[in-house]
């Protein structure tokens, strides 16, 4: 029988709406009292995932839900936030997990979980290694799909001096010519552009300014951690491919209504062979993002040691974390856009309507005037 890896997972309400599906009571309460409220909740358990199975190992493990919401994660002191990430590793090693993934805003505190790793009772990872992987997948794949040869693309990452989009604009370096780095702050995005000369010798451009930027690129990669959708509708070109990896989305709802000419790819989403627990928070079955996979897959080698922590992502480690992912039959869980799956004739209809709006004839169709009905014969 195989032995079983066990691990936890931190999940988190994004906003009011998810703590009153959980607590009904407070539907009642204005959205402020009721954020006060959660700052004296302690982590709980959201879900039990179910045992999973692959060729190469079994797992099981928990969802613990701290319920503050994103706009709490990013204001609240850094030190109340580490403890209560803290509490939620103590939980999770009374429930017998031996190792604990980070998800969403969890994985900012202390570091980006450096602080957290420091003081736990069991191993901690923000699970951003695999989510690279995810990421960038997701817009070579967009990109294929649209007919953007990606080496010759103007490619741009927004939240370039984060943990997970530096080191997307890192390994994107080594085959793109056309690189922009965007992000709030100019010194940060320089460290990392510096790094990317040192290794690949590409100089990338740099940008402060996304409303005037964003236009000019057919690829994007957005991973930003602001609370707030900073992605519209007309910051994007006929035929962009935009890869959406931050939760919550910087890609607004409205780009899904107002622009059936560009792609929006969800980034970060991996099909597992099994449950998740996730399912009911509007999760497919059989899916899970990136962070929690990669936590699943290191409790299925039994690997029950701090994995991928801070800013600093190692490109090694991303290499290793894809291995397991093969090796235990981890996939991208193909092309969806605003969690709907897009089919091969749906995507091909986005790429007509984007050359016709360039003003380009799209491959394969003829004018009018061209097809063989419309020709006249003379004399």
């Amino acid at each position: 029988m195989k032995e079983v890896g066990r691990f936890a997972f931190t999940v988190h309400p994004f906003d009011v709406s998810r703590i009153h599906r959980r607590w009904p009571i407070t539907r009642r309460l204005p959205d402020t009292w009721v954020e006060g409220l959660m700052r004296w909740k302690g982590p709980v358990i959201h879900a039990q995932v179910p045992r999973l199975e692959t060729a190469g190992g079994a797992a099981e493990g928990w969802l613990i839900g701290i319920p503050l919401t994103a706009r709490q994660w990013t204001r609240l002191p850094d030190a109340f936030l580490v403890e209560r990430v803290l509490q939620a590793a103590r939980l999770a090693a009374r429930l017998g997990a031996r190792i604990l993934g980070l998800g969403a805003y969890t994985a900012l505190p202390g570091g980006a979980g450096v602080e957290v790793a420091r003081r736990s009772p069991i191993a901690i990872t923000t699970g951003n290694s695999l989510t690279v992987w995810a990421a960038l997948e997701g817009a070579r794949e967009g990109a294929r799909r649209m007919g953007i040869p990606l080496e010759r693309a103007e490619v741009a990452v927004i939240g370039a001096s984060g943990a997970i989009g530096s080191a997307c604009a890192r390994i994107l370096a080594r085959s793109v010519r056309h690189l922009t780095l965007i992000g709030r702050d100019e010194a940060r995005l320089e460290r990392v552009a510096n790094q990317i000369r040192q290794e690949t010798g590409l100089i990338p451009n740099l940008s402060t300014d996304i409303r005037a930027t964003l236009p000019r690129m057919d690829v994007v990669i957005t991973v930003s951690s602001t609370a707030d959708a900073i992605v519209q509708p007309e910051d994007l070109k006929p035929g962009a491919v935009v890869c959406d990896v931050a939760m919550p989305r910087d890609v607004d709802q409205r780009v899904a209504a107002v622009r059936d000419d560009v792609l929006v790819v969800d980034g970060g989403l991996i099909h597992v062979p099994g449950e998740t627990g996730l399912e009911g928070d509007g999760f497919p079955a059989g899916t899970a993002p990136a962070c929690l996979a990669e936590t699943m897959l290191l409790a299925l080698e039994r690997r029950y040691e701090h994995f991928t922590l801070g800013r600093d992502l190692s490109v090694d480690q991303i290499d290793e974390i894809v291995r397991l992912a093969r090796k235990h039959g981890f996939t991208l869980a193909g092309i969806r856009s605003f969690h709907r799956a897009l089919d091969d004739a749906t995507i091909e209809a986005i790429r007509r309507r984007a050359a016709l709006r360039r003003g380009e004839r799209p491959e394969g169709e003829r004018l009018e005037a061209e097809r063989p009905e419309a020709q006249v014969r003379v004399g």
